[in-house]
């Protein structure tokens, strides 16, 4: 139990203006609820923070003015329902239901006062202004084990809670530390939280964000024939996309309460069966601040951060990503059923996971929202004179091999997908967990290690993204205990610079299209760790790739000084939007060109939503602030290319799933691919084919690329005894007979191929 002190002036003026019961209760620590949780009403709270002396006091009250009191002293005798607290327990972490009631444990190794803050709500309402909530000191003593604090309240309600807490400590900045009992911090380990009552809205840019809880509703049903798809990694392909932005737009044809959810998804699933695609890769529904940007005056300060690489919390699901008005216990439901209609689809939920920083910023501008808070020198990198680390190009780094933290991300990955289900996840930034609490880079990484070894994630597919804003590119080297998979960031560099024409491309692509064994044939390493990608979130889509060979970036606001300037494109003509029907049509064939591509090569495709139609961001290869058309999909342009555009698209990845020989357990053999060149050495050469063997059905493939500017007759080989060639795909033609999936019988012994162009044949 927490103890009052023994003489306070404080306490003392509280307690004689109350009846001796109430003041023997007081000293057990009984709280009243059931009140309008305000100073006037409550007339005491359990901790003030305009109390000065601090250190003197273990529970202390507000002093109270005497008129107040006896203006509602009888209000509160009159309350029948009491709540008490106790030690409470050490672990686990965060909000949970005991038998004596709900606990509380937060871990701060360096704070010096700990105190729990909580706000009912009365009427359906909240009172949260700082007179409006119970706060509740912890007392070291009793409440403290470790560096874990922790306090059970017993009698409090299963949910509609709200709670935070204030954490003080050293005021050394130049220690390392940013204590400031002022602020309202969340709990690192809150499973739900509590913020805006809607996405974007700027008049709530500077909302306080709680934890909060649900005991109470009945765990969510998956229902009796529910089972994960389990698909080999071999077999993915997976489709990269942004929750909100597919079906935010008005095109989306939704009731504006679902566009942007959770269910509006849900919705949308048809097109992803109709696109083939088997796993979806979900840029961050972690709580995230969208508003990040609007805090201060700024260059950037008209922007929304739509793509959500800015987490306020590593165990909730974003909020305003629910149906109509942001609430956390329904956005945690709706993602659940989101998961489950996804998995009845036969499609797999992979999360991208943002461990390498958070929203808290840097020291120049300090966003202290919850972990800098708690314990800045646990949860954050520091260099030697203390200052913030940023290897993430955020502000500030995770220290995310600390065990504290480790054990932190171990915990938030265990709940996604024990809690939600999900069946992988992308780590952005990965190299940042691959530094040392220094910020140095380590050949062993103990996260990395736990996660790959770890009995709960053993079904999910890990993957990497090997780079980091400090320059730790780990492509092909990530530290993988032959589970890790990486965002193969040479594919994409290569590919593109070889179907756009650049010289001495062809035996780098041909390394790329075969698996890219230089990189990972490796231990027990497979062809499928190497995560292919032409297109990805950050960077051009597809369609601005074949139609700027510059970003334009001006509506970021930064003078363009963002984005990536290396992006391997080529405008194919002209820069930007024409009408010029040449230009045009090289455009559209090298789009498909970059997808057969994509869909040929050993490893695992991922591909960018709205590649699937050509979605354009009109040169912007930095796009994360914006919420609208330029990140959102476009319903009614994918309607326009249905038959053409997007049929390709969809075909390929159908041929691709019903053809093994393009995804290979293991790296390819002499004996199961054919190339058919003497012409290697010279940088000149744009043009490449080879068979893929079946080597038991027959059925192999053949795949001539031809980046030059002029055509070229490709000599045929002879097919396996007894089948001849059918063409099943040829990007200088138009729909349908780009792609006609049962073939074209009458190829002859030699294919004239068209300039920067690809043909696929295959035998029967």
């Amino acid at each position: 139990m927490l103890t009052s002190p023994s003489s306070s002036s404080t306490y003392d003026s509280f307690s004689s203006n109350f009846s001796p019961s109430l003041t023997n209760a007081f000293s057990s620590f009984i709280i009243p609820m059931g009140l309008n949780l305000s100073r006037k009403v409550i007339g005491a709270r359990v901790f003030s923070r305009k109390v000065k002396d601090r250190s003197t006091l273990k529970v202390t009250c507000l002093r109270a003015q005497e008129r107040v009191v006896e203006e509602e002293a009888s209000t509160m005798t009159e309350t029948k329902q009491l709540f008490k607290v106790s030690s409470g327990e050490v672990s686990p972490l965060g909000v949970s239901q005991v038998d004596e009631g709900i606990n509380f444990a937060l871990f701060s190794q360096n704070a010096t006062s700990v105190t729990l803050c909580l706000s009912l709500p009365q009427s359906g309402e909240y009172d949260l202004s700082d007179d409006g909530m119970i706060e509740l000191v912890l007392d070291p003593s009793v409440n403290k084990t470790g560096d874990t604090w922790h306090i059970c309240v017993e009698d409090l309600p299963l949910n509609n809670v709200l709670y935070g807490y204030r954490v003080d400590g050293p005021g050394e900045w130049q220690q390392g530390h940013r204590f400031d009992p002022s602020i309202l911090l969340l709990d690192p380990y809150a499973k739900l939280v509590k913020g805006r009552s809607s996405f974007g809205d700027s008049s709530q840019k500077f909302a306080q964000f709680y934890g909060t809880y649900d005991f109470e509703s009945s765990p969510f049903n998956w229902g009796d024939d529910y089972k994960f798809p389990n698909i080999p990694e071999k077999d993915l392909v997976i489709y990269e996309m942004n929750v909100r932005a597919f079906t935010a737009d008005e095109s989306s044809g939704m009731d504006p309460a679902i566009g942007g959810s959770y269910l509006g998804l849900i919705e949308k699933i048809p097109h992803l069966q109709d696109l083939g695609i088997n796993a979806v890769e979900l840029l961050p529904v972690f709580e995230f601040d969208e508003l990040e940007l609007q805090r201060r005056p700024n260059p950037r300060d008209h922007m929304v951060n739509t793509w959500g690489y800015s987490t306020i919390n590593f165990f909730a699901p974003m909020s305003r990503y629910a149906s109509g008005e942001a609430d956390p216990v329904k956005a945690s439901k709706e993602l659940k059923e989101m998961v489950k209609a996804l998995h009845s689809a036969g499609i797999e939920v992979i999360l991208d996971v943002v461990y390498n920083h958070t929203n808290e910023a840097d020291d120049k501008y300090p966003y202290t929202t919850s972990f800098r808070g708690i314990d800045n020198k646990v949860y954050y990198m520091l260099d030697p004179n203390n200052q913030l680390l940023n290897f993430s190009g955020c502000g500030n780094t995770l220290n995310c091999n600390h065990p504290v933290v480790m054990e932190l991300i171990l915990d938030s990955l265990r709940h996604w997908v024990t809690e939600y289900h999900v069946d992988g996840f992308r780590f952005d930034l990965a190299s940042v967990l691959c530094r040392a609490t220094d910020g140095s880079p380590l050949s062993a990484p103990p996260l990395i290690r736990a996660i790959a070894k770890d009995s709960v994630l053993s079904r999910c597919k890990i993957i990497a993204e090997p780079w980091d804003c400090g320059g730790l590119y780990l492509v092909g080297k990530f530290p993988n205990w032959d589970r890790w998979a990486e965002w193969n960031g040479m594919y994409r560099d290569d590919v593109r610079r070889f179907i756009k024409g650049d010289s001495g491309m062809k035996g780098s692509f041909a390394t790329r299209v075969s698996g890219s064994s230089d990189l990972y044939q490796v231990n027990q390493r497979k062809p499928y760790h190497g995560v292919n990608f032409v297109i990805a979130h950050d960077g051009f889509t597809l369609r601005d790739l074949v139609s700027y060979n510059f970003k334009h970036n001006e509506a970021n606001g930064e003078g363009g000084n963002d984005g990536c300037n290396d992006n391997h494109s080529w405008n194919c003509g002209f820069e930007g939007e024409t009408d010029d029907a040449h230009i045009k049509s090289l455009r559209t064939r090298q789009m498909k060109n970059f997808h057969l591509a994509l869909m040929i090569s050993q490893g695992t495709p991922m591909m960018l939503m709205g590649d699937e139609y050509g979605h354009t961001r009109y040169g912007n290869n930095n796009s994360y602030g914006h919420d609208t058309a330029l990140n959102n999909f476009q319903w009614k342009e994918l309607d326009a290319k249905k038959q053409n555009h997007f049929r390709f698209f969809s075909e390929m990845i159908k041929f691709r799933h019903s053809h093994h020989v393009l995804k290979h357990e293991n790296f390819l053999t002499q004996g199961e691919i054919t190339w058919h060149e003497d012409n290697w050495g010279n940088p000149e050469s744009k043009f490449l084919a080879f068979t893929l063997h079946d080597g038991v059905g027959g059925r192999d493939i053949y795949v001539v690329f031809n980046a030059h500017d002029y055509f070229v007759k490709a000599l045929i080989p002879q097919p396996p005894p007894g089948k001849q060639w059918f063409r099943v795909a040829d990007t200088n033609l138009d729909s349908p007979d780009d792609f006609v999936s049962e073939g074209v019988a009458g190829v002859a012994e030699t294919y004239n191929v068209a300039p920067f162009s690809s043909i696929l044949l295959q035998s029967k």
